[in-house]
């Protein structure tokens, strides 16, 4: 054997992790506690020779390591203990050849949590601190290696499965199922958090429309009952995400919606009643929200911040309530979309301005409009052009002086009519007004300025209601054109005369109010065929014979009641029996 260069003596790469020789290679001392960490002392310290003293680099051809091989290296890491147990890391020192053996059965890896240990032989229990078993190279990374039967290159040393601080990590239940595992040569399992993480990022790839629009599925802020979804007194912002396309009739009523998103609602194919009551929808909010759906029938947009009537609405619109809003403006384009509808109820805005009226045939489209309200308005006078297809107008509340006859431009099917609450004078009420009205049966003039009763009214009529008004008489001929009359209201006027058979041409009368009046006495000859009559808080003291008993001298039985005369001036002491002898019991009569 030739002696080795200086050159040929370099360790080809630094090991990372050897142990430091605390003296010359010539002359070992006893190494440090720190660096063996031996439960107990070693009994032999041997000097190396020369042999074991060669580098494993070149393992073909054994070279005598130079001193500078031998130079102490930085701190290892990771520290050599002793420890007796059979199943982790030996290495054998035999005395022949004085080299580590690297079969599968003497060198084992076992991972211990805090640091690898090197296990020695049962018969000494002790391990030599050669520079050999120190230059055991060690790889950052934690990698498990299956034992194989091929003796392991000394370049390539044994790898630790894991680093210590991932095994610090787990729990004792972990490392036992670990070391299990370690000995069958399956790889260990990937910890906790790196699962969690895994599971986070495939549950966020899933689609964000499931289960959302679903038919089963409900909003967390609604309700849902089969295809109705109860959206209401929720406080939320905006339509809520996910109602399914299949509902039928969304309530989002009482909230604070501020706007509605362009083609939010054109998936809703099978949406027939959407309400939007008591929000802050405004006029730009709601622009081309509407137009694309298909079945709606009714839509509510009561007690928004609306000032005109929405021009896209869905043309199979049926109902349609914009009370309580700030509507000023109304064209006659807003309607050309929906011919069908039947109701449209726009009461509580600022319609007509005070001094004005709708504009002429602004209404004229809705061919088959059957319900108008336009009540607590500011209407100067009933709108001209109504479809004649109108059958309920509701006209309460407004400045209403006059009713033109233009109102109805041919025979009208109106059967009510209320005018409850307007400036109507009997020179407003003209002999036209209500010519074409020749199906109305219920006509409400109460609380205006009438001084008596209007004359040419539509024969067809079964309710009159005339209270709250300046009337101070009913003559003879007041109500002669009214065959069909069943309810009359006369009460909280000034009357104090009424003419004797003033009510004997209404054959059907059934009800009959006059409180609140001036009357001294029970009006003469009342209808045969009525039912109750009303008159407390009158002057009244005396009651004619002829006021329920006429007719010949057996009139036969009265179909009376009630007759009610609380709070008047009767002397029950001077009252004439007679008056009441065709009455079928007493107590029909109340005088308190």
């Amino acid at each position: 054997m030739t002696k080795p260069t200086a050159k040929e003596l370099q360790p080809t790469a630094k090991p990372k992790e050897m142990m430091k020789p605390t003296a010359k290679p010539k002359e070992m001392t006893k190494p440090t506690a720190k660096e063996l960490q031996s439960t107990a002392k070693p009994k032999e310290i041997t000097k190396p020779t020369a042999k074991e003293l060669q580098p494993t680099a070149k393992p073909k051809e054994m070279t005598k390591p130079t001193a500078k091989e031998l130079q102490p290296t930085a701190k290892p890491k990771v520290t050599v203990q002793t420890n007796s147990t059979p199943k982790t890391q030996q290495t054998n020192h035999t005395p022949k050849t004085q080299q580590t053996n690297s079969t599968p059965k003497t060198q084992q890896t076992n991972s211990t949590p805090k640091t690898q240990q090197t296990n020695h032989t049962p018969k000494t229990q002790q391990t030599k601190p050669t520079p050999k078993t120190l230059q055991t190279k060690r790889t950052p990374k934690t990698q498990q290696t299956k034992p194989t039967a091929k003796p392991a290159v000394p370049k390539h040393t044994m790898k630790l499965t894991q680093t210590t601080k991932s095994r610090k990590t787990k729990t004792g239940k972990h490392q036992k199922k670990d070391k299990i595992n370690e000995r069958k040569g399956k790889p260990l399992k990937k910890d906790n958090k790196t699962k969690e993480t895994k599971q986070e990022k495939k549950e966020g790839t899933n689609p964000a429309y499931f289960p959302y629009f679903k038919d089963n599925y409900c909003p967390p802020d609604c309700a849902c009952y089969g295809r109705v979804v109860q959206c209401s007194d929720k406080g939320v912002e905006k339509v809520p995400y996910g109602i399914p396309y299949n509902s039928r009739y969304v309530l989002l009523m009482n909230n604070r919606i501020d706007s509605i998103q362009l083609d939010l609602l054109n998936e809703y194919l099978s949406m027939e009643f959407l309400v939007l009551s008591n929000n802050r929808l405004t006029d730009c909010s709601i622009e081309g929200a509407f137009e694309g759906i298909p079945a709606l029938r009714r839509l509510y947009l009561d007690r928004n911040l609306l000032e005109s009537v929405p021009t896209d609405l869905p043309a199979s619109l049926e109902e349609l309530r914009l009370d309580n809003n700030r509507l000023n403006v109304m064209s006659e384009g807003a309607w050309a979309h929906c011919p069908g509808l039947l109701v449209l109820s726009l009461s509580n805005n600022s319609l007509g301005n005070g001094n004005d009226t709708l504009p002429a045939s602004v209404l004229s489209p809705l061919g088959s409009l059957r319900t108008l309200s336009l009540d607590h308005n500011r209407l100067a006078s009933v709108p001209l052009g109504l479809p004649l297809s109108i059958r309920e107008l509701y006209l309460r509340g407004n400045l209403i002086q006059k009713f033109p006859g233009e109102a109805f431009m041919g025979t009208s099917e109106l059967v009510i009519l209320d005018l409850n609450a307007n400036r109507l004078t009997n020179h407003g009420l003209l002999r036209e007004s209500l010519v074409n009205a020749t199906h109305l049966e219920n006509l409400n003039l109460e609380c205006n300025q009438l001084k008596k009763v209007p004359r040419h009214l539509p024969s067809s009529l079964k309710t009159l209601n005339l209270e709250g008004n300046l009337i101070s008489s009913v003559g003879k001929a007041s109500f002669l054109h009214l065959p069909h009359l069943e309810h009359l209201g006369l009460a909280s006027n000034k009357i104090v005369r009424v003419a004797s058979g003033a009510f004997r041409a209404l054959p059907v009368l059934h009800q009959l109010d006059l409180c609140h009046n001036g009357l001294r006495q029970v009006p003469k000859q009342l209808p045969r065929g009525l039912h109750s009559v009303a008159l407390t808080h009158n002057k009244i003291h005396s009651v004619p014979r002829d006021a329920f008993c006429w007719g010949g001298s057996d009139p036969g039985l009265s179909s009376l009641v009630l007759v009610q005369l609380e709070h008047n001036l009767i002397d029950l002491g001077h009252l004439d029996a007679k008056a009441f002898h065709c009455l079928r019991v007493f107590q029909v009569v109340h005088f308190y």
